[in-house]
């Protein structure tokens, strides 16, 4: 398994259309469909909750219950004003980065379909060469073309209406995945070939396994926190992405040292079980897996803290997709980390017996 092929052609396609479909916080409901499509062919049965997290389960009668997990949404922004003249200013859902707002296409998201719009930005003949403006939240504005404030009504536009970006998936040099979203609609579809793959290997597992796409981590972990509450596992193995701090202006003393193309990254954190995150690294070394390691400090800030911390304390542990340009809509990783965080995976649940506590006290 550890050198074999993961994507195909199939796969691929799925990752495509899941990536290019836009699934903002709050709004994950198109996105989960297509994931849930994909993966039905792999899972007995599908658990749903109220705010739109999707559970492919395998084994669903065993007592003994595993997760893997990723996160379904993207960041985005919400109308939040709408001025006489016609121009629609922001706030943000989830964290969305205003310096990358300026000249960007995007997405107003409306009961009439999509209203395209502009963040808009003063020519750099008009500005002040001194004492140039940066991009800050209650400076950049879209422009959908309105002549003002009724005709933004009439087209359906109103505030509270979401907006995403409408960039879709390339791939760079051979190699490099690249488009907004990748944070962390790669973590389902890396959970969805997890599923796969135990299905066209004819893997039996001695356990319940829950692959869970959790909604709303973008603003705190929402998803995850009700989800956990309705599986219960014993196990929870999350996957998210993390950054790549080999690129420009970022300090390796504060953010650590990880790079795309080097493996998956194994978190160090208070949430982290270390009988099960040295079950990982084993797993990894036994089938020569290439791996990094990260520390976080009190929290990991993704959903593993949310399962951790859950049910009296749930066994968890983290293994990110690094990443390059987080929260832009430019964000780049590695095929070949994509396919080790999947094998990664993989190997780790052929690894776990049914009733395992990892204890420290066992």
């Amino acid at each position: 398994m550890a050198k074999e092929k993961i994507i195909n052609e199939k796969s691929l396609e799925f990752l495509e259309r899941y990536l290019n479909n836009a699934s903002p916080t709050g709004y994950e409901l198109a996105g989960q469909k297509i994931w849930m499509d994909y993966v039905r062919p792999y899972v007995d049965e599908f658990i749903t909750d109220t705010y739109g997290t999707a559970v492919g389960v395998i084994n669903p009668n065993a007592k003994y219950r595993v997760v893997i997990e990723g996160h379904s949404d993207e960041i985005s922004w919400y109308v939040n004003y709408i001025t006489d003249e016609g121009l629609l200013y922001v706030i943000r859902n989830g964290g969305s980065d205003h310096q990358i707002a300026p000249s960007k296409w995007v997405n107003i998201h409306t009961k009439n379909g999509i209203v395209k719009g502009v963040f808009g930005w003063p020519a750099i003949h008009t500005r002040n060469k001194e004492k140039e403006e940066p991009p800050k939240l209650d400076n950049i504005f879209i422009d959908i073309g309105a002549k003002d404030k009724k005709e933004v009504e009439k087209m359906g536009v109103h505030v509270g209406c979401v907006i995403t970006y409408p960039d879709q998936f390339e791939i760079l040099n051979k190699d490099k995945f690249v488009c907004r979203a990748l944070d962390n609609r790669m973590g389902g579809y890396m959970i969805a070939e997890v599923a796969r793959l135990l299905k066209e290997n004819k893997k039996e597992l001695p356990f319940g396994l829950y692959i869970t796409n959790s909604v709303q981590e973008e603003i705190g972990l929402r998803g995850a926190e009700m989800i956990t509450q309705t599986i219960k596992p014993n196990v929870a193995i999350v996957t998210d992405v993390c950054h790549d701090t080999t690129t420009p202006m970022i300090d390796k003393k504060t953010e650590g040292e990880t790079k795309i193309g080097d493996g998956p990254v194994i978190a160090y954190a208070p949430a982290v079980q270390n009988k099960l995150r040295e079950r990982i690294l084993e797993t990894a070394e036994a089938h020569k897996i290439p791996f990094q390691r990260n520390a976080s400090s009190r929290f990991t800030g993704t959903d593993t803290d949310a399962f951790a911390y859950s049910n009296g304390g749930v066994a968890s542990a983290l293994i990110s997709l690094p990443l390059r340009y987080m929260h832009t809509t430019v964000e780049t990783v590695h095929k070949d980390d994509v396919e080790n965080v999947i094998r990664l995976i993989y190997e780790t649940l052929l690894n776990i017996e049914e009733g395992e506590t990892f204890s420290y006290f066992d």
